[in-house]
């Protein structure tokens, strides 16, 4: 597992290079096109260090309230923020569902792009 780095206001994860404070984000050098939600998601994935993050922490952090029971609102942009990860860098998957506890932010190769055609 790779931690993220942090320098100054800078997170690398993988391919990834992550400027908070300037709202960009970007993988392989090229910028990412994501919403504030899955902006917000992607930073205070990428922040916890490869830890597990519970859904209400996350949409505390994201949001800024509580989550109400029912809520879907982080699966929801949770996988429309993984389904551009996977775009920019499919030979990784980033983001990790840990059911019943949360997601966990960690570049790991991805499953089908390292098959091989004798494995299949």
């Amino acid at each position: 597992m790779e931690a993220a780095q942090t320098h100054e206001d800078t997170i690398r994860v993988g391919a990834l290079e992550i400027h908070p404070s300037e709202g960009l984000a970007l993988a392989h050098g090229s910028a990412l096109s994501l919403s504030v939600r899955e902006f917000g998601l992607l930073v205070a994935l990428a922040r916890s260090g490869g830890g597990i993050v519970r859904r209400d922490d996350l949409y505390r952090r994201v949001w800024g309230g509580p989550l109400r029971d029912g809520d879907r609102s982080i699966d929801v942009y949770v996988h429309k923020l993984r389904v551009k990860l996977e775009q920019a860098v499919p030979d990784a998957r980033f983001i990790h569902t840990h059911v019943g506890f949360g997601y966990r932010f960690s570049p790991e190769p991805s499953r089908a792009f390292h098959i091989q055609d004798g494995d299949r």
